[in-house]
């Protein structure tokens, strides 16, 4: 997976809270091979009217270019399944922006290279109110916690980690191997002071 710090890219906004894991990739589409791609069925039903077309009034119809999402609160709720970073990820999401997130979701996006960032409410409003009248350039600084949306300016929330991970493109065993030396100076430590902790040596 490739890292990354900066990203300008196509903003639109998606103004609807707990936006779960079922409407970003219903489970019907569960069973088609990722090697496919799961962009087709990234909010699948929220796309699309009774008929099956698409809706021409859904943002991301009418902005396939789009790469960052700004909703609400509790996105990613619901099920665990990884299969909902999939869709954002292979529709060319690199950023969703929230006030909250789903845990798993969270985890999930990281480890897939997309950017859960985290804005307070009013944040979240005051972006939505730039993108009122559709699609907005945006600026996002991963190491710097900044995001630029034409000239309004706001800092969101990351974890340190997950900064770290999204930056290098790791996922969590590259994040520990990081940590090899003081692993293995640990390791060597312990076995000094704690021997009886130790499993004994094979004959």
């Amino acid at each position: 997976m490739a890292g990354w710090n900066v990203h300008n890219g196509t903003a639109v906004s998606l103004p609807q809270a707990n936006v779960d894991t079922d409407q970003l990739i219903p489970a019907r589409f569960m069973s088609v091979p990722r090697s496919e791609g799961y962009g087709p069925y990234l909010l699948h039903d929220l796309r699309r009217d009774d008929g099956g077309g698409l809706r021409p009034d859904f943002l991301l119809n009418t902005c396939p270019e789009a790469s960052v999402i700004v909703s609400r609160r509790n996105f990613g709720s619901g099920s665990s399944r990884e299969a909902a970073v999939y869709a954002l990820v292979d529709a060319g999401i690199r950023a969703v922006i929230a006030p909250s997130f789903g845990d798993i979701f969270a985890a999930n996006a990281v480890n897939n290279g997309l950017l859960p960032a985290e804005v307070d409410e009013d944040t979240c409003k005051a972006l939505e109110a730039g993108l009122e009248n559709g699609p907005c350039d945006i600026r996002i600084d991963v190491g710097a916690r900044r995001l630029t949306l034409g000239a309004m300016s706001a800092t969101f929330v990351l974890d340190d980690s997950w900064a770290i991970k999204l930056i290098n493109g790791w996922d969590d065993i590259d994040l520990t191997r990081n940590h090899g030396v003081a692993i293995a100076v640990f390791k060597h430590i312990r076995s000094q002071t704690a021997p009886w902790a130790w499993p004994a040596a094979a004959d």
